[in-house]
């Protein structure tokens, strides 16, 4: 963890400071590639996505309120990346590709192969969702954001945003279905 503020980072990379700028990136480098990665399910495009992410972070950091959280804006910028290359029909590569293992080691092998298959199909589900249901699912799920900073984020209204939510949930159980039995065999 860097021992200079945040704040202070941020103003000296909107500065152009690049040494405070690698800083930032260097601090926020997980938490960029984690919201690529749930958009693509692969390493190899998520890391695409946040390095394009970190650069236009660069390109507009002079446009950056240096009063508030970097992290929010960085996330938001990561997540219009991934939005532009989806529409721009990028392909991706399989999701099967680079899967990380599973977080409890404690499980027995069989225990560990049924969560990693239904992590699996959870984000292979995720990512087969419309872009706009996705980026919802992301942003609620995963970043934690307020409805308000959803619709702020992706310039919606808060009624839209809520019932994507509810669709795309509502989506992700139908097509889940099947999990629920096997896990209440």
């Amino acid at each position: 963890m860097s021992s200079v503020p945040e704040g202070d980072l941020a103003r000296r990379a909107a500065s152009g400071d690049q040494e405070a700028f690698a800083e930032i990136v260097r601090l926020h480098q997980q938490a960029v590639f984690n919201v690529a990665y749930r958009y693509f399910g692969n390493v190899k495009d998520a890391e695409d996505a946040a390095q394009d992410a970190f650069v236009r972070a660069y390109q507009f950091f002079d446009r950056f309120d240096v009063n508030r959280p970097l992290a929010p804006w960085l996330k938001r910028i990561t997540v219009n990346v991934c939005l532009n290359i989806i529409n721009a029909d990028k392909p991706t590569a399989s999701l099967d590709d680079d899967l990380p293992p599973p977080k409890d080691p404690k499980p027995g092998p069989e225990a560990q192969t049924a969560t990693r298959q239904r992590e699996r199909r959870m984000r292979a589900e995720i990512v087969g969702l419309p872009p706009r249901y996705r980026a919802v699912i992301e942003l609620r799920h995963f970043q934690e954001l307020s409805y308000t900073e959803i619709a702020s984020a992706l310039k919606r209204s808060q009624s839209d945003i809520k019932s994507d939510l509810f669709r795309a949930r509502k989506l992700l159980a139908e097509r889940l279905i099947d999990l629920k039995h096997e896990t209440s065999d």
